[in-house]
């Protein structure tokens, strides 16, 4: 059980007072300081293994930026710390591929998403996979608002989250080529938006914990969504 305000999470290396109430997450922990950057007096809080954190301001919100890594495993690991140590909204962040038709629309920024198909293992650990994967429904209205104020052109929409990259983009050379082509066929045929590594596992242990999750995905500039979600924390907190 943790309790201490000084106890130090064994993976993301940070502690209660470390990590605001919304908490900013990429995959890639290079990223985060492009996100830091967009907060008031950001700190480096720590770095270890794929886990990197920066918390600043925005106003007078405190905000925190940590990456995840890539896939549910790595995911669930910094997703279970931080809300141990405070995270009460959580918001991922990152790129993806792109699956139904209209995704292909060259003019859009990207995709905000409202639920997950759950084509990964990690959250078999927690819950049956008829359980279902959704994003905070006030979270998803505050990004879908945000993108519209600050005129960006976003679709929304469901994400496939998958475990193996290559088993998506290069089929042909995996044993079960026939399965995975006949899956994506019935993710696009079911009107599936988008693919990722992680937002299934945010989403499924967000629920489970009581708290809010949702994700952005971008197909173009990643600044969009970084400014999409700080002007969707600030209509978060305004009620």
């Amino acid at each position: 059980m943790f309790n201490s305000e000084n106890e130090l999470m064994y993976h993301i290396h940070c502690k209660k007072r470390d990590i605001g109430e919304y908490v900013i997450l990429p995959g890639d922990p290079f990223r985060t300081e492009l996100i830091a950057s967009f907060l008031e007096d950001p700190v480096l809080i720590a770095h270890n293994r794929e886990h990197k954190t920066y918390t600043g301001h925005l106003g007078n919100i405190r905000v925190s930026v940590t990456s995840t890594g890539m896939g549910g495993g790595s995911t669930a690991i910094a997703v279970e710390e931080l809300i141990k140590c405070g995270a009460r909204t959580l918001i991922r962040i990152g790129t993806c591929g792109r699956i139904s038709e209209e995704a292909q629309e060259e003019s859009l920024d990207g995709c905000i998403i409202n639920a997950a198909v759950r084509d990964e293992g990690t959250t078999l650990h927690y819950i049956p996979v008829e359980y279902p994967a959704i994003a905070d429904r006030h979270v998803v209205e505050a990004l879908a608002e945000a993108a519209q104020r600050l005129g960006y052109r976003y679709m929304e929409g469901m994400i496939q989250t998958k475990d193996s990259y290559f088993g998506q983009v290069e089929p042909q050379n995996m044993p079960c080529e026939k399965r995975l082509n006949e899956r994506m066929e019935c993710w696009k045929r079911g009107n599936v938006a988008v693919t990722d590594m992680e937002s299934a596992t945010l989403f499924i242990i967000s629920q489970i914990r009581k708290v809010r999750a949702a994700s952005i995905m971008s197909f173009k500039e990643t600044e969009k969504s970084i400014k999409t979600i700080l002007e969707a924390i600030k209509i978060l907190e305004k009620g």
